[in-house]
């Protein structure tokens, strides 16, 4: 077995078993600002799989998304029952609002994809793999390129948790 096997079982262990090392993370990234740039990946083995390259141009973000429903501010439409609705389920799945977020902050990156790292009764966190569009060495990649050059991927629901949420 390689090390990102072993990388992927350690993790899911911790996951399942909510071990104190997990919970300490957990509680430490509550603390932090919504979208935190990050030195590594959390989870190198799901960011290799969608892409991370340890390079100049390649940056890791983790977003965090509040759960549950959307609340409306003001209940309009009139007294009619099917207005009256406080709460509504989002149209986008997390995982793409957690990428439209990073992308709007690190506007001169592009996501190239994301993937979740934890979650706990309130949030759920995902880690979001981002290029640059304008370093040097990215656009003389031939498989990094393509990506930074398109813009808008995650508005767009180009990455992998678009295409969920659109039902392709």
């Amino acid at each position: 077995m390689g090390a990102s096997k072993y990388i992927k079982e350690t993790i899911i262990k911790e996951y399942k078993e909510r071990s104190p090392e997990y919970k300490n993370r957990l509680a430490e990234w509550s603390k932090q600002d919504n979208i935190t740039k990050v030195e590594r990946p959390s989870n190198l083995s799901r960011a290799r799989e969608l892409g991370y390259k340890a390079k100049q141009g390649i940056v890791v973000v983790r977003a965090s998304v509040k759960k549950g429903n959307r609340k409306r501010q003001t209940v309009g439409g009139g007294r009619k029952p099917s207005k009256s609705a406080r709460f509504i389920s989002r149209h986008k799945n997390m995982q793409m609002i957690a990428e439209e977020r990073a992308s709007k902050k690190f506007s001169n990156y592009e996501v190239l994809n994301s993937y979740f790292v934890g979650e706990t009764g309130t949030t759920r966190f995902y880690e979001v793999i981002l290029v640059s569009k304008q370093d040097n060495g990215i656009k003389r990649n031939a498989v990094y390129a393509p990506i930074a050059a398109q813009s808008g991927r995650a508005n767009r629901a180009l990455t992998s948790s678009g295409k969920k949420s659109r039902g392709l």
